[in-house]
């Protein structure tokens, strides 16, 4: 059991690390391109929330794995 929490917590722990750093990415850049075409910014808000639900799937993946490990 002990084993299986420490796994648990890295998978979450490195999916919401991921997940973080991953949304950065993506809105530090779509400021950036809105900065520079204003008329854009529309379009690239929409294009930065559909990356950002993606990229919010991978925690909800996370927990879902260290729930099957916990529960092995």
């Amino acid at each position: 059991m002990g084993l299986g929490v420490i796994a648990a917590a890295i998978a979450v722990g490195l999916g919401a690390l991921g997940a973080g750093i991953g949304n950065g990415l993506i809105v530090s850049r779509t400021v950036e391109g809105i900065a520079r075409q204003p008329e854009a910014r529309g379009a690239l808000q929409t294009v930065m929330f559909i990356g950002i639900a993606m990229v919010e799937a991978i925690p909800i993946i996370a927990v879902v794995i260290a729930f099957m490990v916990l529960n092995k």
